[in-house]
């Protein structure tokens, strides 16, 4: 081997090297930046998908379905009127737990649909809501699966109770303008007027505390 033909090999090697360095930082990012964004959502899709790698593809196909997406922030009179019939949901938990659970399921499926999510596939539905609300769909899912408890009649109150936390969770984001909400769903409360809080009176129990 010559001189030359031994310097184009060597030159060749380093640029593979270099291109394999580069991709695996670039890797690296892609990964890191899904971690961000999602939380504990990314956790949970590796665990269920069972490799990083098809993890990440959907991660990153959740956020390109979003991006096509028409989501939009409620004005200031939908609000309050969501906000109102919130309020009366939690109203009527001291008495009927089991209606107002349901209530708050409602309320939730439509402001998501009146922002511009879809609802018709409901797993679907949660990716979707993942890109813009990662940090409560832990919560969500916990108080669906309450409802369908509670639609066969078999949830607790204390879960009930659970129930409504959860919901409200997710409402009091969805309810927000979008300039207070961020791509990864961290919230600045400081821009949130409505109040949503689970039950009247709230100091987490207040008169839903009298019930067991």
């Amino acid at each position: 081997m010559d001189d030359t033909t031994l310097t184009v090999l060597l030159v060749v090697l380093a640029v593979v090297v270099v291109a394999a360095v580069v991709y695996a930082v670039m890797k690296k990012r892609q990964s890191e930046k899904l971690r961000d964004q999602f939380g504990s959502e990314y956790d949970r899709t590796v665990e269920t998908t069972g490799k990083r790698r098809d993890a990440e593809r959907d991660l990153r196909e959740r956020t390109e379905r979003r991006e096509r997406l028409d989501i939009r922030p409620l004005d200031g009179a939908r609000r309050n009127l969501y906000a109102g019939r919130w309020a009366r949901a939690q109203e009527q938990f001291v008495d009927r737990p089991a209606e107002a659970v349901s209530d708050a399921q409602r309320l939730v499926t439509e402001v998501m649909e009146e922002r511009g999510y879809p609802v018709d596939d409901e797993a679907q539905q949660m990716k979707d809501l993942s890109v813009d609300h990662a940090d409560a769909m832990g919560e969500y899912r916990s108080a669906h699966e309450i409802s369908q408890l509670n639609d066969r009649k078999q949830a607790t109150t204390e879960q009930l109770r659970q129930a409504m936390v959860h919901y409200r969770s997710l409402f009091t984001r969805l309810l927000d303008t979008e300039d207070s909400t961020d791509r990864s769903g961290h919230r600045d409360d400081r821009n949130s007027d409505a109040d949503v809080s689970p039950y009247p009176d709230d100091s987490r129990g207040g008169r839903s505390s009298e019930r067991r």
